[in-house]
């Protein structure tokens, strides 16, 4: 049963489930195109659910058909350039892991549609994905000029580094049983049902001893940091420079049809 339904703008909603789950759920459509607003609306939700001693577990996942998200809005970076990209990495890649990491309680993406570029991200932020078994995944940024720039540092970890290379460098898209067979994907589960999957899991989260899981998630996260903010750190660099570059421009006004 859900009771409670917090709005962080019109971009994000946050609800009580079984009154120890909180599902946050990115609602912006078509595509879950990711900004500051929508970011800004996602950090906001995870920090309150924090914050929240009752919540014993979180879900992330989409009020779209077609996308948990198909990566950022490229209008907004052409348009923005560097300053604005640096805003973007800065809460993505920066303030997004550092909420998850400090979360004091399992985290869990329910992914249907499309996941894409930054709503890769988006997904990998958390501690494990459940994804309908038709959903779809990939890393297309080369493609219009700009980089992977988390992933660099995240998917060789889970797929091995010459996978890992293959996914980045061709951004070819791959389904959620390959997803699941390199070990991006925890669960797989029927068409329209990755939710309820990952309500599943979640109550069985909730069960465990709070505290106990509190230290077993801040240990689990500080072992397998591997000095991720010094690694992306020089990836925010370049990716905010690269945004001014004619390069880059092009490749973005191409693919937007400017």
């Amino acid at each position: 049963m859900t009771r409670g339904d917090t709005r962080h703008g019109d971009l994000v909603r946050i609800e009580r489930v079984d009154g120890t789950i909180a599902v946050i759920t990115l609602n912006k459509p078509p595509l879950n195109l990711i900004d500051i607003p929508l970011l800004d609306a996602l950090l906001a939700a995870l920090r309150a659910a924090r914050d929240d001693d009752t919540v014993r577990a979180v879900v992330v996942t989409t009020d779209l058909d077609r996308a948990f998200s198909a990566g950022l809005d490229l209008v907004q970076v052409l348009e923005g350039g560097s300053a604005a990209m640096r805003a973007m990495l800065q809460r993505l890649y920066i303030d997004l892991f550092d909420i998850q990491h400090t979360l004091g309680k399992p985290s869990i993406a329910a992914i249907k549609g499309l996941a894409r570029g930054g709503g890769m991200s988006l997904a990998v932020s958390c501690n494990v994905i459940v994804a309908a078994s038709d959903a779809s995944f990939g890393y297309p940024e080369l493609n219009v000029g700009i980089l992977p720039g988390l992933h660099f540092t995240h998917l060789p970890r889970v797929v091995g580094r010459h996978k890992a290379f293959d996914l980045l460098f061709t951004g070819e898209p791959f389904d959620a049983a390959e997803a699941q067979r390199l070990g991006l994907v925890s669960r797989l589960a029927e068409p329209e049902e990755a939710l309820t999957s990952a309500l599943a899991m979640a109550r069985t989260f909730a069960e465990k001893p709070p505290v106990a899981m509190r230290h077993a998630r801040e240990h689990f996260m500080r072992i397998n940091d591997h000095d991720y903010r010094r690694e992306i750190a020089g990836v925010v660099d370049t990716m905010a420079a690269m945004i001014d570059s004619a390069e880059t421009r092009t490749a973005l006004e191409r693919f937007l049809k400017i």
